[in-house]
């Protein structure tokens, strides 16, 4: 099942592209906008991360941190944030495969992924948006960028 907004965000700990380990509870105190994705290296995924990359001043003059999450193994996540320019940490939900996919009710079992799914959730842990695409329908950021509007008045 899908988080809503309202539902309190599952808390997770995930190595970055690093292998740094970063906790959503670590982060508690600040809104953290959550943006699920397939595949790294992949079209409609390099397009929406690059979009937020461009953008990023959007989120973070807002106070929002800005995490990307996929199956992807930290050493693929690495080479593509280090391709593509990325200054948000890149989380690897490998293994166990999917489990904070599955929290937040966006894994696809029969691929192997994560839908793209996008969270904002507040500074006390609430999500307070919700929006999941199917695999190969693009996201609108403008939704996101509204949340974070809403948030923040």
């Amino acid at each position: 099942m899908t988080l809503s907004a309202g539902d309190a965000a599952p808390d997770f700990s995930l190595p970055d592209s690093d292998r740094q380990v970063v906790s959503l509870s670590g982060l508690r105190g600040a809104p953290v906008l959550l943006v699920f994705y397939p595949f790294a290296f992949s079209g409609i995924c390099t397009g929406e991360l690059c979009q937020l990359r461009d953008e990023l001043g959007t989120y973070t003059d807002a106070g929002v941190r800005v995490l990307a999450v996929s199956t992807d193994p930290a050493f693929a996540l690495k080479a593509w944030r280090a391709q593509q320019g990325f200054d948000f940490p890149l989380l690897s939900d490998f293994w166990p495969h999917g489990a904070v996919a599955q929290a937040y009710g966006v894994f696809n079992e029969k691929a192997g992924m994560a839908n793209r799914g996008t969270f904002l959730v507040d500074a006390e842990g609430r999500i307070a948006f919700a929006e999941v695409n199917a695999p190969g329908d693009a996201r609108q950021q403008s939704g996101w960028k509204d949340a974070v509007a809403k948030l923040a008045a």
